[in-house]
């Protein structure tokens, strides 16, 4: 996670510097995304969550550094999370709805080159999140618990609130669209985590556990003036 923040940090600081005397495009995005939450339970064996709708929403810069390439930063509201299916978190068997709610800061190489009367979109790049809130509402029986982030908990915290997270999230974005010459633009968004969500017990991991964010869908995109 770290050399992903760090990477982030140079390629926005270097691409700002290179191109100090070229206009910086600000624009607004926000779309619709399916999450789900991968990995493996604390045996080995793969988790079978579902995808449950959520959806980001944010500011977004396009900052030129050559011929038809850009660096866009970001900064996003993103609702995460997954549909639980016997899901094994903290030593319990869980079913019902999670919602993860994280500020995302992604950074991506965009490729745009003329297409029509507008231009194609492609980009990949690295994110990383930081968790701010979030919801678990069970099934059988019927339970609600706030989500709280910590990367480490012990016994007293598990047993007030079963749903801890480490606070940040990290991993990659790739994505494809158009960009149309009214300002506006539309993309299909993947993005898979790469670094594990899931809080350490006193210190230690839950055995073979690995919990990471993934997910997928599509946003709309304004250019402002």
């Amino acid at each position: 996670m770290k050399k992903i923040l760090t990477l982030s940090i140079v390629l926005l600081v270097a691409a700002t510097l290179v191109n100090a005397q070229n206009p910086v495009r600000f624009g607004i995005r926000a779309g619709v995304n399916f999450q789900n939450i991968n990995g493996k339970e604390n045996n080995g064996s793969k988790l079978k969550n579902g995808l449950t709708p959520g959806f980001n929403a944010g500011l977004t810069a396009d900052i030129p550094i050559g011929v038809d390439f850009y660096l866009q930063p970001a900064i996003l509201y993103s609702l995460k999370g997954a549909k639980l299916k016997n899901y094994e978190y903290m030593g319990q068997r869980f079913n019902g709805n999670l919602k993860l709610s994280y500020v995302e800061i992604p950074i991506s190489l965009i490729y745009k080159p003329v297409l029509g009367k507008g231009k194609l979109l492609l980009g990949f790049g690295p994110y990383v999140a930081f968790g701010i809130g979030g919801r678990a509402d069970l099934t059988n029986p019927t339970r609600n618990y706030n989500v709280k982030y910590k990367k480490d908990v012990n016994g007293s915290e598990i047993a007030t609130t079963p749903f801890y997270y480490k606070p940040i999230d990290a991993g990659a974005n790739i994505f494809a669209g158009y960009q149309f010459n009214n300002k506006f633009s539309v993309q299909l968004n993947s993005q898979l985590g790469l670094v594990k969500i899931n809080s350490t017990i006193n210190g230690v991991d839950q055995g073979d556990a690995a919990h990471k964010n993934t997910g997928f869908g599509v946003s709309i995109g304004y250019r402002l003036k």
